[in-house]
């Protein structure tokens, strides 16, 4: 055989085997999983089609009624399909390879399901804020100036990484406020709803002459009392939020996170091959992967979910506290009280609660708490 016949042999082996892998490959997911698929696909769209009047009254009954809304009806349902999409591109394929793992595993299969779902949570925590939240808000640089000077300079005392400081104008989609933090490792950045800045949201500028104040997909109200904070409030806000990073809340969160999970496709892999599990909710000569998957986690483990959801709402009420005892040492107390104050108007909270309701249901502790906490350093 001469060097050219034998080149083009080798490129067609090479052909063939690759051709075999893909084909088998397909050959294997094409039934199971396939029909996984479409069938969550329908569930999930079947979900958004059924939740879309529930959203539509909340968003332009009740947010409308008191003032939260800055929607139209228009942005309203861009925004729904676009999330909707964004949903199942995501979804579809980590789903498939779920399945996919889970078939092929063997009898460790929890184990590398497990490792696989906390890669890709890693994943979509480290892309969300760069490459899917700007999909549906804008996020622009926070201007040069006193305030950006101030969060670097407090964020370099407690010796936080911070690489960026964004402002998102949140006020196209309502006048909630809210500030985050995200990255990993020395790549931290800071975001910060326009409505929380007094001086920067859209909502407390005036509509330009021969404007009616509403475009094409939001409408911009101006309120007859300034919303936000002041620079001193933002950074005794963000003090707390540094808080959470410091006193290492996130890791802690991401642990017992990934606690649970492994818990769950340990007990998910006992109980999956119970026939009369299957039986009970009428697949009587199949076992679906998926609807095994939707049985356990959703139904089998619901009294667990419930405990552990309690448990969970108690350990963040506690790291709140000691959140704001950060920012107290900060020396932020009376900003941070101020702060609170302020946002719990603008935000229309209702300051009194029933101790054992909000025990239950409230990560974040009433206001009256959160503000006795503070008031000793505040008189100080």
């Amino acid at each position: 055989m001469d060097s050219e016949t034998f080149e083009k042999s080798r490129l067609y082996q090479l052909d063939k085997s690759t051709f075999s892998f893909w084909s088998g490959l397909y050959s294997e997911v094409e039934g199971t999983i396939v029909q996984s698929l479409v069938f969550l696909l329908l569930a999930t769209l079947f979900s958004a089609v059924t939740g879309l009047p529930w959203s539509l009254y909340n968003t332009f009954v009740i947010e409308e009624k008191h003032g939260f809304n800055q929607q139209t009806l228009g942005f309203f349902f861009k925004d729904a399909i676009k999330k909707f999409v964004v949903t199942q591109c995501i979804l579809l394929p980590v789903t498939s390879l779920l399945l996919y793992i889970i078939k092929i595993g063997g009898d460790y299969f929890f184990i590398y399901a497990w490792l696989f779902t906390l890669v890709v949570s890693l994943v979509l925590v480290t892309i969300y804020a760069d490459y899917i939240a700007p999909l549906f808000d804008k996020f622009i640089p926070l201007p040069e100036g006193e305030l950006k000077q101030q969060i670097e300079t407090m964020a370099k005392s407690i010796d936080f990484p911070l690489t960026k400081v964004y402002v998102v104008e949140g006020s196209k989609r309502s006048s909630h406020s809210n500030a985050y933090f995200y990255g990993f490792f020395k790549n931290k950045r800071i975001v910060l709803f326009d409505t929380l800045l007094e001086d920067y949201s859209a909502l407390n500028k005036e509509p330009a002459e021969g404007e009616d104040g509403e475009n094409e997909e939001t409408k911009s109200k101006t309120k007859n009392k300034k919303q936000g904070c002041k620079n001193e409030e933002v950074l005794a806000v963000l003090g707390h939020e540094l808080g959470h990073w410091k006193l290492g809340h996130t890791v802690k969160n991401i642990i017992i996170s990934q606690m649970n999970s492994f818990l769950c496709f340990f007990l998910f892999a006992v109980l999956i091959g119970r026939k009369e599990l299957f039986a009970a909710f009428g697949f009587y000569d199949t076992q679906p992967t998926l609807i095994g998957l939707m049985i356990i986690f959703q139904f089998i483990f619901s009294p667990y979910n419930e405990v552990l959801s309690f448990c969970l709402t108690v350990l963040s009420r506690r790291f709140e506290f000691q959140a704001d005892a950060f920012a107290k040492e900060l020396g932020k107390a009376k900003d941070l009280y101020s702060a609170l104050i302020k946002l719990n108007k603008d935000n229309l909270g209702f300051p009194v609660s029933d101790w054992i309701f909000s025990m239950w249901h409230y990560s974040h502790p009433p206001l009256l708490e959160r503000l006795q906490a503070l008031k000793d350093a505040k008189q100080e």
